[in-house]
């Protein structure tokens, strides 16, 4: 018993064809989206660091007396002197961070820090003041927003 049509074996160009295109798509999918997650996968920790300089400068100020009290003018980046919250008003960093003495910290260069202490109202508390850290690099930037009344009198 001999069948009239002969028995095709194999794949045709244009089956061949169609399947390179489609795994190829798939593939340019698939490494677009690991591209996207590998060059942002180190964004969470520039949003850490920035919240832990933010916190560490936010923690510095509210500790510092409410009421102000005379000093002298820091040099540099230094913030040795200041013994009142009034004095980090209009604070920045510059391009790089520094320790409280003033000694820059290579291994935070590229961050900038700017400070606001401006008297405000809380809860019906006239003697208040608003602390705004801003913490940036990059582009990015992160704002820590803290109170702090006159507590002590």
């Amino acid at each position: 018993m001999s069948s009239d049509r002969p028995r095709v074996r194999g794949v045709s160009l244009v089956e061949l064809l169609v399947a390179i295109v489609i795994v190829g798509v798939g593939l340019a999918g698939v490494l677009a989206a690991l591209t996207t997650a590998t060059r942002n996968s180190a964004d969470p920790v520039l949003q850490r660091q920035m919240l832990a300089i933010a916190e560490e400068l936010m923690e510095e100020i509210q500790l510092k007396p409410y009421a102000a009290a005379a000093n002298t003018a820091p040099s540099g980046c230094a913030r040795d002197s200041f013994n009142d919250i009034g004095d980090y008003h209009g604070y920045t960093s510059g391009a790089s961070l520094c320790t409280v003495d003033g000694t820059a910290i290579a291994a935070l260069a590229g961050y900038a820090v700017s400070v606001s202490v401006v008297p405000a109202t809380i809860g019906g508390v006239a003697a208040a003041r608003r602390i705004t850290v801003t913490v940036s690099r990059s582009g990015d930037s992160i704002s820590l927003i803290g109170w702090r009344t006159d507590h002590a009198s």
